[in-house]
């Protein structure tokens, strides 16, 4: 095998490993672009920021594995560029810049109807939320396998999230009979 057979097999792996990274190069591209959104802020608007770049700083209270990926709801003062923005940090954050790349946040929306007065907040002893059944709206027979399960429809007072969620009725009857006493429901129990 000559010299020039070498440089031309050579060549021709060459420029076969170059096609081949070519495709991988275009098929990965095509994937990026699929999953990619283009994220925009207003002035004002309010963002998490990504807490994972200081994993190791204790000021998010949780170190590891526990620690939050996002923190607080901060508002953008500025936008600095065309993927930066400048945020007003809390307290807490002051020793860190506060200009940040657009892959660093998240939008952030709040639910307004989510947020309880103090006064009507109720706690035990034991420093627990308590929620608190208010009535029972509706009533219907799950069919299971082996068995029927009864359930009630149970509007909560000061629930986040959804107002009423579906619970067994034995548990419901066991913990608070009173809910039971409407008569509309009495023929039934």
């Amino acid at each position: 095998m000559g010299s020039t057979e070498v440089v031309l097999k050579t060549t021709g792996l060459i420029q076969y490993v170059r096609d081949r990274l070519r495709v991988a190069q275009s098929r990965q591209q095509s994937y990026a672009d699929r999953r990619r959104s283009d994220l925009e802020f207003q002035v004002g608007d309010f963002v998490l920021l990504k807490a994972l770049p200081w994993k190791g700083i204790v000021i998010f209270r949780k170190r590891g594995k526990l620690g939050p990926q996002y923190i607080c709801s901060i508002r953008i003062m500025a936008q600095v560029g065309k993927v930066a923005y400048r945020l007003d940090l809390p307290e807490e954050l002051s020793q860190i810049q506060n200009t940040f790349h657009v892959s660093q946040l998240r939008k952030c929306v709040t639910d307004e109807t989510a947020i309880i007065s103090l006064d009507e907040i109720q706690i035990d002893e034991s420093l627990n939320y308590i929620e608190r059944p208010v009535a029972i709206l509706d009533r219907k027979t799950k069919v299971l396998r082996n068995k029927e399960v009864k359930l009630v429809k149970v509007q909560w007072q000061h629930r986040r999230g959804s107002e009423w969620t579906w619970e067994p009725e034995s548990e419901m009857l066991e913990h608070y009979p009173d809910l039971f006493s409407s008569t509309e429901f009495k023929d039934e129990v």
